[in-house]
């Protein structure tokens, strides 16, 4: 459901399934390469694309073409019609390709921002938009510092510096590696016509990079618990958890690991404590020392819903596979 177009992370057809197969529909003319369209199938789907892709869902539309499961897909030589071939149903089916259809469709989709507003929860006037003015401008404060009497300066754009603050502030916990994509993709969004990088985001351009960058599908218990299967071990209770000791372990040397300083700040915010506090001994940069520190908050045995509900402090919804709801912004450990 994301796509790369030129470098740059973009909100792909989502349709309860993987793209399987894309073809571009061919053109008669010299005059029809300034607009071009895309036709895709995933499992059970054709569907029709507008290109480039922008992440606005007006521009794509599919339809089911067989429901046991599409084997493939072909296109007509001038382009009016593509052709799907189903699996266990045995045929093939013939569909016309109207573009005036969804371009109509777009063009009553509103402009600008417009049809990007449908893709959170209340749209532009619901409590999630809200929040992410309210936290956009916030990190204005923390960046001009947070306890200064000068005058304060509101502005419309945050540096860049902010801009993982601002997506975890508001649910999204981005990995290192993401975050250093987004920035490039700011940075030199502009330098092909300018030549100048660009050090600055405004709010419309950050929801942009925020609805392209999320996942499609939010965040689920299941990915949470499918971690867990593979790095923990099958506890009395028959669920799958990971020791205290194993935990810490992995933060400091698995994957974008932390220093022990990072990740005490992590923990010290997620439980509300002094970072300071939890510093007891200045040799003990082991992860055994940093145990002796954590046995107190920190079970023996963490389970997939302790690690989400009691270290990370998110709801789990009543249906395990809707989108947990973020009560407190954190850094993604």
């Amino acid at each position: 459901p994301q796509l790369n177009w030129e470098g740059i992370t973009l909100l792909g057809p989502v349709f309860g399934s993987p793209i399987e197969q894309i073809q571009i529909l061919p053109v008669k003319s010299t005059l029809e390469l300034q607009k071009r369209y895309m036709v895709f199938i995933n499992r059970d789907k054709v569907g029709l694309q507008i290109l480039p892709v922008d992440g606005n869902p007006h521009k794509t539309s599919a339809i089911i073409c067989h429901p046991s499961g599409v084997a493939g897909m072909a296109l007509s030589y001038d382009g009016c019609y593509a052709f799907t071939a189903g699996g266990q149903d045995r045929s093939v089916v013939q569909w016309e390709i109207n573009l005036s259809a969804l371009e109509a469709a777009v063009s009553l989709g509103g402009e600008d921002l417009t049809p990007f507003y449908g893709l959170v929860a209340g749209g532009r006037e619901g409590k999630f938009y809200r929040e992410l003015e309210d936290y956009f401008y916030y990190s204005q404060l923390r960046s001009q510092g947070i306890d200064t009497m000068e005058t304060r300066k509101v502005a419309e754009h945050i540096c860049l510096s902010e801009l993982p603050f601002v997506m975890r502030a508001i649910g999204f916990y981005p990995s290192e590696e993401k975050i250093e994509d987004m920035f490039n993709e700011i940075r030199f969004s502009e330098y092909v016509d300018t030549g100048k990088l660009i050090d600055e985001i405004n709010l419309p351009d950050f929801f942009k990079v925020y609805l392209n960058h999320r996942p499609p599908f939010g965040n689920t218990m299941s990915g949470i618990q499918q971690s867990f299967d593979v790095l923990g071990f099958t506890n009395s209770k028959g669920k799958k958890a990971i020791r205290r000791e194993d935990f810490l372990k992995l933060l400091l040397t698995k994957g974008e690991h932390m220093t022990e300083e990072e990740m005490c700040d992590c923990f010290a915010t997620l439980f509300g404590l002094n970072p300071e506090g939890w510093k007891s001994e200045p040799a003990a940069a082991s992860v055994k020392g940093a145990e002796i520190c954590f046995e107190e908050v920190l079970p023996d045995e963490i389970t997939a819903e302790i690690f989400t509900t009691d270290i990370l402090g998110l709801t789990i919804s009543q249906d395990f596979g809707q989108d947990p709801v973020v009560s407190k912004a954190v850094r993604n450990v």
